[in-house]
C-alpha cells in the first residue's frame, strides 16, 4: 500500500513538473453555481489595475476583472488602431465605457507580411460611450480608428460547440 502511494505521488509530481515544462497553464477555477453571491469587483480596484496597467505603457492595456473556465472579463483601453483578429470558442461583448471610435466586425481577416491584418467585407460601426457590441465566436473583429482613447468592458464567453 505505502509503495503505491509512493508511486502514485511520484507520477502526480512527474504531470505536474511535465505541464510546466510543456507551457500548460493551469486551467481557470470554475464559475460560481447557480444560486451562489456571484462575483464582485469594486470600480475603484478596477481602475486602479487599469491605471497600473496604462502606466506600463502600450496602444492597448487591460485590467482583468475575473476569469473562470465558462468565461472572463477585463477592462480595455485602446489608444491605436490594432490588425484584424477573431477568437474561435469565445464570443465577445465590449460595453464601450468611454471614447470614440470605428470598430470593424465580420468579414474576412486579410493577412500580408509586414503589416498589421485587415479585414475585408465586414460591418463598420462608429462606437461611443454606452455602446454595445457582440462579436460572435470566430468572427473578425478590429478597431480600424480610434478618434480619442477607447475604454471597454469585455466579456469572453465560451461558445457552445
Amino acid at each position: 500500500m505505502k509503495k503505491s502511494m509512493s508511486m502514485a505521488m511520484a507520477l502526480l509530481l512527474s504531470a505536474v513538473a511535465l505541464s510546466k515544462v510543456a507551457g500548460q497553464s493551469t486551467p481557470p477555477p470554475p464559475a460560481p453555481a447557480p444560486g451562489s453571491a456571484g462575483i464582485f469587483r469594486a470600480n475603484a480596484d478596477l481602475q486602479a489595475a487599469l491605471a497600473q496597467s496604462i502606466a506600463a505603457g502600450g496602444a492597448v492595456t487591460s485590467a482583468s476583472v475575473t476569469l473562470t473556465d465558462q468565461y472572463r472579463s477585463s477592462l480595455v483601453r485602446r489608444t491605436e488602431p490594432n490588425g484584424a483578429i477573431a477568437h474561435p470558442g469565445n464570443t465577445e461583448m465590449h460595453y464601450i465605457v468611454e471614447g470614440v471610435g470605428t470598430v470593424v466586425t465580420g468579414g474576412t481577416v486579410v493577412r500580408r507580411d509586414g503589416t498589421p491584418a485587415t479585414i475585408t467585407g465586414g460591418e463598420a460601426h462608429r462606437v461611443a460611450k454606452g455602446d454595445i457590441i457582440i462579436i460572435p465566436a470566430g468572427s473578425a473583429h478590429m478597431y480600424s480608428e480610434v478618434v480619442e482613447p477607447i475604454t471597454y468592458l469585455e466579456f469572453r464567453f465560451v461558445a457552445p460547440e
